[in-house]
């Protein structure tokens, strides 16, 4: 008897994509982004940030929907909480500022469960999927939630990325493309069974 969890997802083809204004990073360069959180760190604590998973199919294969920098740098909609604000409020207010209409108009998308956890040791570029030893104070704490899509919604994507589908045949085993985290995807989605509608 399987207790896998059922997740229905909607073809590509159901969903329309339009453009808005460009969205930049708060810091310019990865050594101010460590700066911020070392100041941030000093006076609010540990950082605590969310990453949404989008989830599609084309032929019936799963493809999860990134955001694409350039020509080689992939993401998930992400972004950090503010101090007090719930993990799921955070990760709508995140997936509706990157992806969401411009015309007032919300997109029906729900903050599904967590689907894995990454933590941060050290004001530097590596994270784990666990906290690593001899680590008491983690620096930062990712949570990455499966976002539930509408059968038919409009994405908003930023002028300055391109919103890609990508199958996670594509995302196995292929940290160098992608990035540990993302590359994490098809396993740490293997315990749910897709519902091709």
């Amino acid at each position: 008897m399987s207790s896998s969890r059922m997740v229905n997802l909607y073809p590509l083809s159901n969903y329309t994509f339009g453009t808005k204004e460009p969205m930049y990073e708060k810091d310019k360069t990865v050594e101010a982004r460590f700066n911020r959180m070392r100041e941030d760190f000093e006076t609010i604590g540990m950082r605590r940030s969310v990453e949404g998973v989008l989830l599609v199919h084309e032929h019936n294969l799963p493809h999860v929907l990134l955001l694409q920098l350039g020509t080689t740098f992939f993401k998930l909609p992400c972004g950090e909480l503010a101090p007090g604000e719930s993990e799921e409020d955070g990760m709508l207010r995140i997936v509706n500022d990157t992806l969401g209409r411009e015309d007032g108009i919300k997109t029906d998308w729900m903050v599904d469960e967590v689907v894995s956890n990454w933590w941060r040791p050290n004001f530097e570029a590596p994270q784990y999927p666990y906290i690593t030893a001899h680590c008491s104070h983690p620096k930062e704490h990712k949570k990455l939630f499966l976002v539930t899509l509408p059968e038919k919604c409009l994405f908003s994507v930023p002028r300055n990325y391109k919103l890609v589908a990508a199958p996670l045949f594509e995302l196995y085993d292929n940290s160098a493309g992608y990035g540990p985290v993302i590359a994490s995807l098809p396993q740490v989605l293997s315990r749910f069974n897709f519902i091709y509608i």
